[in-house]
């Protein structure tokens, strides 16, 4: 009795250790930066499995129509429907100080060969705007796209990361435009701080500026020796004048 109550406490203890483990995984994860909003995509998984099918099966039709490709197509929806859950329930969409992280795990056409994993991270200052779009057949089925436009004057609209089935695009979007705002902010209160810390540069008054340096004063007024000098000058200038007219 005693060892098999000592095997459920080693077990117990395992897989609490394994929670732990995990839990703290996912800590160190999202620890790194912190999430300032997260999306959902929960409450749009059915509109958006019914939209997809719909457009499968449109794309199907026009195939059978033109070679006749698209009766496999149809054959295939089962399956398309299980990638498509599978699809939307592993998205991830989180808005960080300084970036946006898209992450997805989405199953191969042929699910038994593997998964295929995407992480995306869109830099906040390299953002121009979030868009949201709806086209006609989106509309019917109430699903809408998220489209974040990057900076960049010839890149192509197809380089700018679109999401697909958020419940509420422009809860995000003002999110993420809150946060640019507040970035902005922030870089121009820096700005000003570090002109006001820089020391202010010795404006001269009119009345300096336009008096002499103390140099020029000093050489302007002659010293006494030189003053003698040119006495003595003047007397022997003068006296070779009297001595020239008494000559004459």
């Amino acid at each position: 009795m005693g060892t098999r109550d000592e095997v459920v406490e080693i077990e117990s203890l395992e897989r609490s250790l394994l929670s732990e483990s995990v839990t703290g995984g996912e800590e160190t994860e999202t620890d790194d930066e912190p999430i300032l909003y997260t999306a959902s995509f929960g409450e749009m998984e059915e509109n958006f499995v019914k939209y997809k099918t719909a457009q499968w099966v449109l794309y199907s039709l026009v195939l059978i129509l033109a070679l006749g490709i698209g009766l496999f197509m149809l054959l295939y929806i089962p399956v398309r429907r299980y990638i498509l859950r599978r699809d939307i329930r592993s998205r991830k969409l989180y808005l960080t100080p300084n970036s946006i992280v898209y992450e997805v795990i989405r199953p191969v056409p042929i699910p038994c060969f593997g998964v295929l994993k995407k992480e995306k991270h869109v830099l906040l200052p390299s953002i121009v705007d979030v868009v949201i779009e709806q086209g006609y057949l989106q509309s019917l089925f109430g699903v809408s796209s998220l489209r974040i436009e990057n900076v960049g004057v010839r890149r192509p609209p197809s380089d700018d990361v679109q999401i697909l089935g958020i419940a509420n695009p422009s809860a995000f979007r003002k999110a993420v435009l809150t946060r640019l705002s507040n970035m902005r902010t922030e870089v121009f209160s820096r700005r000003v701080s570090t002109i006001e810390d820089t020391p202010n540069l010795r404006i001269h008054s009119p009345a300096a500026s336009l008096s002499p340096p103390r140099s020029l004063k000093h050489d302007a007024i002659p010293h006494s020796g030189d003053l003698a000098l040119l006495q003595k000058l003047e007397e022997v200038g003068s006296s070779v004048k009297v001595k020239q007219g008494l000559h004459v």
